[in-house]
């Protein structure tokens, strides 16, 4: 299913050093009430906290990797759960030597330096409900769409 939509703002801007990366990008969203969008960022984090979602068991594994890191990508989209803007993101670093590694972004990913980018889009708003199959609280699409 596919929702139409129509770039409405762009904003770019410097996360703060020593934020927490999602929680400052969730509460950029909520105060400039951007309910709907795509996120990019670069950068680099002084340490990191990834998840992985266990499909088996239906729930996310934090991992944590307490060094520098670069961002090597991190994109994302903006929905509605709640009634609030929700950040959901994924995000591949790498150490000083080239690992990479990858994940759901977590809260306790601490910023160095980073830049990002929101695209505010204009269109239907995607509202995030529970999935009985998944366990995650997906998208909720309408039927009628394709």
């Amino acid at each position: 299913m596919v929702n139409p939509y129509k770039i409405k703002n762009v904003f770019m801007g410097k996360l703060t050093h020593g934020s927490d990366i999602l929680t400052e990008l969730t509460n950029f969203c909520r105060k400039n009430e951007i309910k709907t969008g795509i996120l990019t960022a670069i950068g680099a984090v002084k340490n990191a906290a990834l998840g992985f979602y266990n499909q088996d068991e239906k729930k996310y594994y934090k991992h944590c990797i307490n060094q520098p890191l670069e961002i090597v990508s991190l994109s994302g989209n903006i929905s509605i759960k709640d009634e609030k803007p929700m950040v959901h993101s994924h995000i591949v670093l790498s150490d000083k030597d080239g690992n990479t590694v990858g994940g759901h972004l977590m809260s306790d990913t601490i910023v160095f330096a980073s830049e990002f980018w929101i695209f505010e889009l204009e269109g239907e708003r995607l509202i995030r409900g529970y999935d009985e199959v998944t366990g995650l609280p997906l998208w909720e699409m309408k039927k009628n769409r394709s």
